[in-house]
C-alpha cells in the first residue's frame, strides 16, 4: 500500500466497492432524524455518525462516508449496520482524519 492510499475490508453491501478519494471532512458533523415524528438534530462523539465524518463518494442514493459511532459493539462484531457508510471507533477516526487530508486516495474492497 502506497503512501495515502487507505484500505477498508468491508463485510458486506451496500458500501460501493471501488477506488475513491475523501471529499470532504467535518467536525462535529450534523446527523439529522424525526424517527420519533420530531425533527432533531444531533452531533458530537454520541450522536449515530459520532464527531468525525469524512465523505469518499456520492450518487444518486446519497453520501458515502468514513465516521464514528455512538455504538462501539456493532464495529466491534463488524457489523454491517449501515446504509453503506463504513463506520470506526471514534478513537480510530479521529486518528485516521488527523491523518489523511480532502483528496486522500482509498480502496474499497470485499
Amino acid at each position: 500500500m502506497g503512501p495515502g492510499l487507505w484500505r477498508s475490508e468491508i463485510p458486506k453491501p451496500p458500501t460501493p466497492k471501488g477506488e475513491f478519494a475523501i471529499l470532504n471532512k467535518k467536525v462535529n458533523p450534523i446527523y439529522v432524524t424525526h424517527k420519533s415524528g420530531q425533527w432533531r438534530e444531533l452531533r458530537g462523539p454520541s450522536s449515530p455518525i459520532g464527531d468525525r465524518y469524512m465523505a469518499f463518494h456520492r450518487n444518486g442514493r446519497g453520501e458515502f462516508g468514513i465516521h464514528g459511532t455512538a455504538w462501539p459493539h456493532w464495529v466491534q462484531i463488524r457489523a454491517a449496520v449501515s446504509l453503506g457508510c463504513v463506520r470506526m471507533l471514534n478513537s480510530h477516526i479521529r486518528q485516521l482524519f488527523d491523518a489523511v487530508d480532502v483528496g486522500t486516495r482509498l480502496e474499497i474492497r470485499s
